[in-house]
């Protein structure tokens, strides 16, 4: 295959994902000035907000009191303390003791099979009695108005799971490069309107980090158990709940809630590979994955690099054939076509989601590291490697605090 050719199918396939992305966007919209606001109290649900917080004294206190500040006054913070070792219990019995609307729930030793995620949450929605829930991490911090737009929203959409992906906070140049590709991978490949029109488990997608269910759904739909040994609650809770019957929906609130995922590389690679892969799914899509962004995201470069050693050295016939091909101009135009709208593309996301700009313009490099982590996490998996903060992993889980 020619490298012009290659450079048509470079150009199609950016210009198909973003076409993808435009119209999964004028979907997964962000909330109106009408669902911004509180029902009056007397008509306010029970929201139960659930948080498994193991060593989590940097975050837990900031998470909880965003919480308690919200307009939807009818709340109750449910937080697992998940055997901490640091001073995360020693923060809850301060928090119980200023608000009684924050309860510990009970801890017990995690079960064989389980990881430690998934059972701190199974733990947490069988002791809320709320008509809703929501499971979410220590590390979200969440504005006044967030639970009553996504309780309006989800009442609007007639959804039994809602969820969004918080305003990702990225401090280091290793974390603006990959933490944002999550909006770029959701965008560029699911396709909402069928989300929407059907209860399809391969059509949903949701994230970890708020997992807003109707209780009566989650629980008659199994809770965490049916996929307890996981990594990626995000995919699992909603195929689980699509499989039951139930409905559920994606929107944008990244006005609303925001979230430090990581700090840095080395938490960024250790973090995404617990379940970028499981998040996939499959060897053959991680495989066809990986050669679309190698075609449409990084061949397009390589051709621009070939093309600017070919001009700096001697023409003629003597010359190699890679670089005579690199350096026509129909080559060189597609190319340059090609990287214009990827990162027009990511520039785009970058506006919407309030992400920042220098992983727009370094995407290659982005998709070069998520590759990588893709790759890396299938070896985890396949290894049994994983683990949630050492509480368990696709193997079998000790019963004992780790």
């Amino acid at each position: 295959m020619t490298l012009f050719v290659l450079m048509i199918i470079a150009c199609v396939l950016c210009l198909f994902l973003l076409v993808m992305t435009l119209v999964n966007l004028r979907i997964d919209t962000p909330p109106t000035a009408g669902e911004l606001r509180a029902l009056p109290d007397a008509e306010q649900p029970l929201i139960c907000v659930c948080i498994p917080a193991r060593n989590e004294e940097a975050n837990l206190e900031a998470c909880v009191r965003s919480i308690l500040a919200s307009t939807h006054r009818n709340v109750a913070v449910y937080v697992y303390n998940d055997h901490s070792t640091d001073s995360t219990g020693a923060i809850l019995e301060s928090l119980m003791a200023q608000d009684s609307r924050v309860r510990a729930t009970p801890v017990v030793p995690l079960e064989q099979g389980w990881n430690g995620k998934q059972f701190g949450c199974h733990q947490m929605g069988q002791h809320a009695q709320g008509e809703y829930l929501l499971f979410t991490d220590a590390d979200v911090r969440f504005a006044p108005e967030c639970l009553s737009a996504t309780l309006n929203r989800a009442r609007a959409l007639s959804v039994d799971l809602l969820s969004t992906f918080p305003m990702q906070r990225t401090h280091t140049l290793s974390e603006a490069l990959v933490i944002p590709l999550i909006h770029f991978i959701l965008l560029s490949y699911l396709p909402m309107s069928r989300m929407r029109n059907t209860t399809d488990p391969a059509a949903s997608a949701g994230c970890g980090q708020f997992l807003f269910v109707r209780r009566e759904a989650y629980v008659a739909s199994g809770g965490h158990a049916p996929f307890k040994a996981s990594m990626h609650d995000g995919i699992k809770l909603p195929r689980t709940m699509r499989k039951a019957g139930f409905r559920t929906d994606l929107f944008d609130a990244t006005a609303l809630v925001s979230c430090r995922m990581y700090r840095g590389f080395a938490q960024t690679w250790r973090g995404f590979s617990k379940n970028a892969y499981e998040g996939l799914g499959s060897i053959p899509l991680l495989v066809f994955v990986t050669i679309v962004h190698a075609i449409a995201y990084l061949m397009p470069w390589c051709v621009l690099i070939l093309a600017a050693i070919a001009s700096a050295s001697p023409s003629g016939a003597s010359s190699p054939a890679i670089l005579r091909a690199a350096s026509d101009p129909a080559t060189v135009g597609l190319a340059v076509l090609a990287c214009f709208v990827a990162i027009a593309h990511r520039c785009l996301l970058a506006l919407r989601f309030q992400q920042r700009f220098s992983g727009a313009f370094l995407h290659p490099l982005g998709i070069i590291l998520m590759t990588a982590i893709q790759w890396n996490s299938l070896y985890l998996h396949l290894t049994n490697q994983r683990a949630w903060k050492g509480r368990g992993g696709n193997a079998p889980a000790p019963t004992t605090s780790a």
